[in-house]
């Protein structure tokens, strides 16, 4: 046969990616594509990988440089005094970071929001059910998956929401730079984004700063004003990451678990009686996880072995990890292209990568996930496609961005 290509321009590609990682997985499953990068879709290789010493999330200090217009503006619009979010940090750094961050999303100190969550799911579902009855749509993202993650991450951090739609727009435009695909264009949107969003957030630091409060904010601040290693450049940083980038996985994973459940009918059946516990929103994140993809770059050259040959990756190339493929390899997952709430291994999926840059916000995605979708089903007793959904036009992140239902009671 042909030998397989990872092409994730290819429309079919972005439509359904799992046939075509099927097939790398299959037949080159150490994919080595022209210009350096090493594309890995087995899950043998993609968690050793992630939770491997020897690579770096760093790619801009660690990988070889690369000649293009997109990384040559990178490189020109990075300033010395800006701090490198905790994404794209390596030890000590990230370990000292995260240390100072991770108390406050532990699952202990997720549970007491629940109560949150669910006052703004029901004030999401009323506005939706209220629309529904004046003869108007319920189009999921817009009325439920991205306003209850907005909410909540801004009260947790005791931000106003009075600049909701700016603040979308801004994370839209940021997050299109973790994409591959980026454009010089993207980059010069970003920036003006930057210029509207960092005085505001300025101001909002400043007012905190005066008058403290009991939010996690406020806990960032005194850290940092304690000299306990947040600098401020850190924590603007670090509270753009949250405030920006944090509802993103939220808003995906909802809008791609209610799809899944629509199109696997025996399974919505089973959370409507069920609800749904932690494995099964592990299955769903298995099934069709927010983040396809992320990136690492071997300090030293590192070897692969494909049969019986031994494939060798040089040190500062890129190594593009495929989390999407490895959490359907069959060799780990019995029929991965079938959702099974309770696959008994659910909770060994990829989804929120491994190792040290396991996703931070994870047990906070998981419970909004698992309260907006068990209010819906609990809501409404019919919930049906009322057109066909439309995708984010991304490679990196998965989503769904506009899902219209017809609903009842």
């Amino acid at each position: 046969m042909t030998k397989p290509v990872f092409n994730p321009f290819d429309p079919e590609f972005r439509a359904n990616p799992h046939a075509f990682y099927d097939a790398l997985r299959e037949h080159d499953p150490v994919h080595q594509v022209p210009g350096g990068l090493t594309v890995l879709t087995r899950y043998d290789d993609v968690a050793a990988v992630l939770r491997s010493n020897d690579y770096s999330r760093d790619i801009e200090k660690s990988a070889t440089p690369v000649d293009t217009p997109v990384a040559n503006r990178r490189r020109e619009r990075r300033s010395d005094n800006a701090a490198k979010s905790i994404l794209n940090l390596d030890p000590p750094d990230h370990t000292r970071l995260r240390r100072l961050v991770s108390k406050s999303f532990t699952p202990s100190s997720i549970e007491p929001l629940r109560a949150m969550v669910q006052r703004y799911v029901d004030q999401a579902l009323d506005t939706a059910e209220q629309r529904v009855r004046e003869g108007g749509e319920f189009e999921l993202i817009d009325d439920l998956a991205f306003p209850v993650p907005f909410l909540v991450i801004s009260e947790m951090l005791g931000m106003p929401t009075t600049r909701v739609d700016e603040i979308r727009e801004w994370s839209q435009l940021l997050t299109r730079t973790l994409e591959p695909t980026v454009t010089l264009q993207d980059l010069d949107d970003t920036d003006r984004a930057m210029e509207q969003f960092l005085p505001f957030l300025s101001e909002v630091i400043a007012d905190r700063r005066a008058r403290p409060g009991n939010d996690m904010l406020s806990a960032l601040i005194a850290a940092e004003e304690s000299g306990d290693t947040m600098s401020t450049a850190e924590l603007v940083t670090f509270v753009v990451l949250l405030y920006v980038a944090g509802h993103e996985t939220t808003v995906n994973l909802v809008g791609n678990s209610v799809l899944a459940l629509l199109h696997h009918h025996d399974q919505l059946v089973w959370a409507r009686e069920h609800g749904l516990d932690s494995n099964a929103v592990d299955e769903l994140l298995r099934f069709d996880g927010p983040v396809q993809h992320t990136v690492r770059v071997p300090l030293k050259p590192v070897q692969f072995v494909v049969g019986d040959r031994t494939i060798e990756v040089p040190a500062g190339s890129r190594v593009l990890t495929s989390l999407g493929a490895a959490s359907h390899d069959p060799k780990v997952f019995d029929e991965p292209h079938r959702l099974n709430l309770r696959r008994p291994n659910a909770n060994k999926h990829l989804g929120f990568a491994a190792g040290i840059h396991y996703c931070l916000g994870s047990s906070l995605a998981k419970m909004e996930t698992q309260v907006t979708i068990d209010s819906l089903l609990r809501r409404f007793s019919r919930i049906e496609l009322a057109a066909e959904p439309q995708w984010r036009d991304r490679l990196t992140i998965r989503g769904v961005d506009r899902l219209v239902l017809a609903v009842a009671r």
